[in-house]
């Protein structure tokens, strides 16, 4: 299973109220600090609301920070946050 997949499984369980799309950004930073652009080391993830309920932006931020703990143990460098 690659970094994108078990994103998605790990998040999935949580944001059941939203969509959940991962795009891997690791091509766009070849070259910078020695990364090779292959790796899934910068992630995107974008979160659209499927009904409308109140956000609480930063707390969804600092959520899938705890969850992705063991990624940026393994690899995972950059990660942008989209909420829709």
């Amino acid at each position: 299973m690659n970094r994108k997949q078990r994103i998605d499984k790990i998040l999935s369980k949580k944001f059941d109220n939203f969509l959940l799309e991962i795009i891997d950004n690791s091509n766009l930073h070849k070259g910078h600090n020695s990364f090779t652009g292959n790796d899934e080391t910068h992630i995107k993830i974008i979160l659209t609301k499927k009904i409308n309920i109140p956000l609480d932006r930063l707390g969804i931020h600092r959520l899938i920070n705890n969850l992705l703990k063991e990624e940026f143990r393994t690899g995972l460098h950059s990660l942008e946050i989209k909420i829709n």
